[in-house]
């Protein structure tokens, strides 16, 4: 299949041309690798290990805070 894409952003044609003379290829080798790789379709998927899918996801929440707070305190019947 051939397909002629426009409008491509500066850097990313910097990164793909960067890419390609890296690994002495044409231009279309990493242009389709890194289609195929941002759609999830390569041979392994990326595993992502963090958490930042969460990151800025954190809402206030007055019994939650309550709750841990009841966390925090000891009972100093089962201390003795």
């Amino acid at each position: 299949m051939q397909y002629t894409v426009r409008n491509i952003p500066k850097v990313v044609d910097q990164a793909l041309r960067k890419w390609a003379a890296e690994r002495d290829q044409s231009l279309n080798e990493p242009t389709t690798e890194a289609l195929t790789q941002g759609l999830g379709l390569g041979a392994e998927p990326v595993r992502h290990r963090d958490l930042s899918p969460l990151a800025g996801t954190w809402i206030e929440d007055e019994d939650f805070d309550k709750a841990l707070a009841q966390q925090d305190q000891v009972d100093q019947d089962l201390w003795r």
